[in-house]
Order: structure tokens, then sequence, then C-alpha cells
């Protein structure tokens, strides 16, 4: 009788270790499968002019499976004031084919710069689903505040 008991416990705690691991595995697997991964990066030169309403114009580079591709940017946008040239590097997700890069985006931008001290953040999305997370360092003199539509075409 204790041997059963005791073979029972092992039996009971194999299986409890069992399902929690099948458990943790199942959890790891739907955190790596719902957050999206970056499948290119891109690097961005653009000079803004800002009096209520703004104008953007500039260039950049996509890398995307080893490859270079030049591409030119502008945009029309209401929000803001001041004059400032801006640098921006991040990734790309969700873009299955190069062309899928070109297109309009729409941008919601939050950010200042004074002297070379300026700093934001801004999320893109075309309507081919193709998202751009973009870091900026913005040099003038800008306060930013608004929303924007900015066209990307290859040169």
């Amino acid at each position: 009788m204790r041997r059963l008991k005791k073979t029972g416990g092992r039996i009971w705690l194999t299986c409890l270790s069992a399902a929690m691991m099948a458990m943790m595995a199942s959890q790891g697997s739907a955190q790596t499968t719902s957050a999206p991964r970056p499948v290119g990066r891109v690097s961005i030169e653009q000079a803004q002019l800002a009096f209520i309403g703004s104008a953007a114009l500039g260039g950049g580079t996509l890398s995307y499976r080893g490859r270079s591709y030049r591409f030119g940017i502008n945009g029309l946008g209401i929000g803001g004031i001041g004059a400032s040239k801006i640098q921006a590097t991040g990734e790309v997700y969700q873009l299955a084919r190069v062309s899928d890069l070109e297109g309009v985006y729409g941008q919601v931008r939050l950010g200042w710069a004074l002297a070379n001290q300026g700093d934001g953040r801004l999320w893109l999305q075309n309507d081919k689903g193709v998202i751009l997370r973009l870091r900026t360092k913005r040099e003038g003199l800008m306060l930013a505040a608004g929303a924007d539509a900015v066209r990307i075409q290859f040169r």
C-alpha cells in the first residue's frame, strides 16, 4: 500500500510537471508568434519647415535581404512651427516585397528641436500594411505636434 501511494505521488508529480512545461512552452510560442519581427531597416534624412502647416523633403535607404534601395520621401502636414533637419533610423515590419515600401504613410508626431538637442519617435504605416518604427534626431529650431501624410517613392 505504501509503495502504491509513493508511486501514485510520483506519477501525479510527473504529470503536473509535464503539464506545467507544456503550458509554459505554449505561452512562449504564443508570445513569439504575436510579436512581429523586423524584416529590414531604414535610414532617412529629411528637411522640414512648419508654420501651422508643414512640408518635408528628403530621402533614405532601405536595407532588406542583404541589399540597399534608395528612395525619396516628401510630405505635407498640419501642426508645428520652425525649421529642422531630421535624421531617422529604424525597423521595417510586414514588408513582403520591396515595392510594398512605396506609398503614403500616416504619421502622428510629437517631438522638438533646439539647436542639436531634438529627439522624437515615429510609427508610420502605409495602405499595404508596412510599418516603420523610427527614432528621430532633429537639428534646428522646431516644435512639432500634429499629423502628416508622408509619401515614399523609389528613385
